[in-house]
């Protein structure tokens, strides 16, 4: 493999900024850079070793219009040279997760660790004054959090704002 994502990591919380860095080769040191969730999609580029590894750094800004349908977004780089005699494309995915989707006017978030009696309505109380907003705390952790009813002492959870 001749490319490696290390930011953003795997299902880290993202804005309509993504910060997009590791190490790769590319052909004449160009790679394409690809978010898409499945029914639109947003291409970049990235520039990188041409004959050596080397560190890459890059973003790409999600337009406000973009049609993302789904709160769960793959970032994809590939070296364009192609693939030689039919092999594959070398490529890197990571699996994000977009925060515009997951609370309107996403900002950030801050990190919680639970203790005991915290449950995700007594955090969207504490974080948002409504209980109803747990769906927000829930999907912004989805990769650990999947029965709402099941959080344990000791995880740090994001919860999203949009101040």
């Amino acid at each position: 493999m001749n490319i490696h994502i290390q930011q953003p990591q795997p299902f880290d919380l993202v804005g309509s900024t993504i910060l997009i860095s590791g190490n790769g080769v590319g052909f004449e040191s160009h790679l394409t850079i690809t978010v898409t969730e499945g029914h639109d999609q947003v291409t970049g580029a990235a520039t990188a070793g041409s004959t050596s590894w080397r560190q890459f750094q890059a973003s790409i800004d999600i337009p406000p219009d973009t049609a993302f349908k789904l709160d769960r977004l793959y970032v994809t780089l590939a070296d364009d040279s192609g693939g030689e005699d039919g092999a594959p494309v070398p490529s890197a995915m990571v699996p994000v997760l977009y925060g515009p989707l997951i609370l309107p006017g996403y900002t950030g978030y801050w990190e919680h660790t639970v203790v005991s009696g915290d449950s995700l309505s007594s955090l969207a109380v504490r974080y948002y004054s409504d209980s109803s907003m747990l769906t927000v705390i829930k999907q912004a952790n989805q990769h650990m959090v999947t029965d709402p009813s099941l959080i344990f002492i000791g995880q740090t959870l994001r919860i999203p704002r949009n101040d």
